[in-house]
């Protein structure tokens, strides 16, 4: 009776979390969370980078098309050039791909209790309910991907084609955020085409004005790699087909930061709806659960397929889950009504909720672990410790400059760059000697304050010995040591050396080594 009891009441509790008022208490609640991790969680190096960007104005750049660095730009704008203010854009990034998503569950599910769930389950993900905040080019593209499904999901209810042209508009702003948005175009062809009625609007101006739309919106890109030898194109070409072999450890890798980022409960629930929605979307012809049900399988199994040879970034499959999340919860509506209330409809909604309270749970651990805790747990392999401590870094730099009459400063990779730039808010001049092509169209330091003068060289004791030095004539002599610390321990150690007899070209020939990018030094 006991036992019976205890789980009647975890039941209730569980209904109740999806409850509208509990609902929209915990939203609000998870939305401040972020807002505060985003204001005192050290700045991560990839958004240091993208920092630097957003202090350029050129049209894009050699990683990633300029949306992430545009985001930074008004985040800074508003707040300063503070962590907060980096993060504000993944922030408003995060409030939009939510409006998106529950308008889009809303006209498919046609039950505003499946709603709750979505939003629940995206707030579950630790993906978005805390990491959303980490500013990235994959933060930008996912409110644009909803944007882009919404669109064509009111183009199924209207048969209004000018919803073409609002699904162009967004998918350029897609491919300014990031090119994987390519792996969606398996899911918007098979929703043309399944049934065969959509075909029919291949016959109209509609599609192919969307299309326009979209490369006019995208022309920025296009029109930066026109000028540049199609240099992003080509990095991105070359890097998709590296071959590293075959490695079960990445693929390992791969669904090991799945789990996590999704949730251990949360991803097999969406991995079970997406499976069933495919099935009865193509056995139905149905072009809603078409296209949800392909813009996560496409891109999933390209990851998985890469994830063999490559290591995938953890943020890279970041805008397949919330169609994910959008199948889930509207897979569980067009269950209870063809089913009533079946095992299958309690068992899925039953793994739901528990997924929306085990995620919730997850992500105020990690909230509190970062924001408020002072225990290394994970110790050097922590994600988030190994790019934090480069403030003490920064300032051992600027007392060895004094010491030695420095008054610029080298490094030969961009994580170190940007952190010191970032740190030093560009009082000295920071060169990143090799990789020139990472900073085409940049506007040079203050050469004067550089040519002629004695430079430190700041890197990683393990790396220190770039082979980039090889294709200079400066002269290197160690002059000290620091550690990159967090909460008490040591992640690594950066070697300081004096420099002279040497000035950086920056603008080196193609040819030259200190101009390649990483994937073809």
């Amino acid at each position: 009776m006991t036992d019976a009891r205890s789980g009647a009441s975890a039941r209730n509790a569980m209904e109740r979390l999806t409850t509208p008022g509990v609902a929209l208490a915990l939203l609000t609640l998870f939305t401040a969370l972020r807002a505060v991790y985003a204001g005192v969680a050290e700045l991560r190096t990839d958004e240091a980078y993208y920092w630097t960007w957003s202090q350029e104005n050129v049209l894009s750049f050699l990683d990633h098309p300029p949306m992430v660095a545009w985001m930074v730009r008004l985040g800074t704008v508003l707040f300063g050039d503070t962590a907060f203010g980096v993060r504000f854009g993944g922030l408003v990034a995060m409030a939009a791909a939510q409006v998106l998503l529950a308008d889009i569950v809303r006209r498919l599910a046609r039950d505003p209790r499946v709603v709750w769930l979505a939003l629940l389950m995206f707030d579950a993900a630790l993906y978005y309910g805390l990491f959303m905040a980490k500013i990235a080019p994959d933060v930008a593209l996912i409110p644009f991907v909803l944007g882009m499904v919404w669109a064509l999901v009111r183009l199924i209810e209207t048969q209004d084609g000018r919803w073409w042209v609002a699904a162009g508009a967004f998918a350029g702003l897609a491919a300014l955020s990031k090119y994987t948005v390519v792996f969606l175009l398996p899911a918007v062809a098979l929703f043309a085409l399944v049934p065969a009625w959509q075909r029919r609007w291949l016959t109209s101006p509609w599609p192919w004005l969307g299309l326009v739309a979209a490369l006019a919106v995208f022309s920025p890109v296009v029109i930066w790699n026109a000028a540049n030898d199609w240099a992003s194109f080509r990095f991105q070409f070359v890097r998709a087909g590296a071959d590293h072999g075959l490695s079960l450890r990445t693929l390992g890798d791969f669904l090991g930061v799945q789990l996590v980022m999704v949730g251990p409960v949360l991803l097999p629930v969406l991995l079970s709806a997406v499976a069933m929605t495919a099935w009865r979307g193509f056995r139905r012809s149905e072009p809603a659960a078409v296209l949800l049900a392909t813009a996560v399988l496409a891109p999933l199994c390209y990851f998985v397929w890469k994830s063999l040879s490559l290591r995938i970034g953890d943020t890279w499959p970041m805008f397949l889950w919330p169609p994910a999340i959008a199948v889930a919860a509207i897979n569980l509506a067009v269950l209870r009504r063809e089913q009533g209330a079946s095992w299958l409809v309690q068992q899925t909604e039953r793994w739901i909720r528990i997924a929306i309270a085990t995620g919730l749970a997850l992500v105020v651990a990690v909230f509190v672990y970062y924001a408020l805790g002072t225990s290394p747990l994970l110790g050097r392999l922590d994600p988030v410790g190994k790019e934090a401590g480069y403030a003490a870094i920064a300032a051992r730099a600027e007392s060895e400059m004094a010491s030695t009459g420095a008054t610029w400063i080298a490094t030969t990779d961009y994580r170190t760059t940007a952190m010191l730039r970032w740190h030093l808010k560009d009082r000295v001049p920071v060169v990143q000697i090799n990789e020139r092509s990472r900073f085409i169209g940049f506007r040079a330091p203050d050469m004067a304050r550089v040519t002629g003068h004695t430079g430190l060289y700041v890197a990683a004791a393990g790396a220190a010995d770039d082979p980039a030095w090889r294709a200079t004539t400066a002269v290197r002599t160690r002059v000290g040591e620091v550690e990159q610390r967090w909460r008490g321990i040591v992640i690594d150690r950066f070697v300081l050396e004096k420099i002279t007899g040497w000035t950086p070209d920056l603008n080196p020939p193609p040819a030259s080594p200190l101009y390649k990018w990483p994937a073809l030094a």
